[in-house]
């Protein structure tokens, strides 16, 4: 008698089906195979990861002067990027430095995704005159350049830390509401909200419910992307001696700091740019893989 069994005709053998991805796992799966997207993600946590730790990784004290010690070269005294103007650590400072940058860079963008998106979400779904309230309001400060909003504001209000991302916060916030107030205006129509509609909703439930998660997706991206120009104009505003005072550690205060000195040592002026040059390119290369993975028609 043969040891193999045959199977009846009848029996189905199944096969294990391919795991059925949702939105959010697809995006997170194209975001793993996208090379660019998680390197300078990976630079985006360190640059992070080394402004929340920088007490633990700052070899130096970023405030601590020393006159003999100026403006010496890289690997000084165990100085790994040399000193600035005032013999101060350089290392240290772009570690600290990166906690003011990247403050000013994301609360004003988070300000302004609040702000300008639950307006463009009342102007998107409210009527004409409330539209034509609120947008025309927000495109009197859009018609103006973002650089020199910024730079009326902060120097309006005195300058400082806080009053810059005050005035960068009113720069974000026009661009902000008119891309909430666009995806509102896409969306409202569509059958789910006229089924909302018919089954006696109110505007506020439709709002919360039914146009807010449908808006989120554009301001997420938007707003990531929003972030390098928040570090750039923040750096700009220190640079012009409208943003954080002397002797914070601030990336765009260094550079004004040592712009004097290029001819002396002109590798260690640069390197604040280089803080600002690579976290900028960093966002931007990472809000831009986001899109792309957020993307279903791609």
């Amino acid at each position: 008698m043969s040891n193999s069994m045959t199977l009846p005709h009848n029996t189905i053998v199944e096969q294990a089906a391919p795991k059925q991805r949702g939105y959010w796992g697809s995006v997170g799966y194209r975001l793993r195979y996208d090379p660019v997207t998680m390197f300078f993600g990976c630079v985006v946590l360190t640059i992070v990861l080394a402004a929340v730790f920088a007490p633990l990784l700052a070899p130096f004290d970023p405030y601590k002067e020393a006159i003999i010690g100026r403006l010496k070269p890289m690997g000084w005294k165990g100085h790994l990027l040399g000193t600035d103007e005032l013999g101060r650590d350089l290392l240290s400072r772009l570690i600290y430095g990166g906690r003011v940058s990247l403050l000013m860079g994301v609360v004003p963008v988070a300000i302004a995704t609040v702000v300008g998106g639950t307006l463009g979400v009342i102007g998107g779904f409210g009527g004409r005159r409330v539209n034509t309230a609120i947008m025309r309001t927000m495109d009197v400060f859009y018609a103006f350049p973002s650089v020199l909003l910024a730079v009326a504001i902060s120097g309006a209000m005195g300058g400082g830390a806080t009053n810059g991302m005050i005035a960068l916060s009113m720069v974000f916030t026009p661009a902000m509401c008119r891309v909430a107030e666009t995806a509102t205006a896409q969306v409202k129509n569509l059958d789910f909200v006229e089924a909302a509609r018919a089954t006696g909703a109110g505007t506020f439930t439709i709002m919360r419910f039914h146009i807010l998660g449908n808006v989120l997706g554009p301001m997420f991206i938007y707003a990531s992307s929003l972030v390098s120009v928040g570090i750039l104009l923040a750096s700009g505003l220190s640079f012009l001696g409208l943003g954080v005072k002397p002797p914070t550690a601030d990336w765009g205060l260094m550079l004004s700091t040592l712009r004097q000195s290029i001819y002396v040592n002109p590798i260690i002026c640069a390197l604040p740019g280089a803080a600002i040059l690579i976290t900028s390119i960093s966002f931007n290369l990472v809000s831009d893989g986001i899109r792309s993975a957020m993307d279903v028609r791609m």
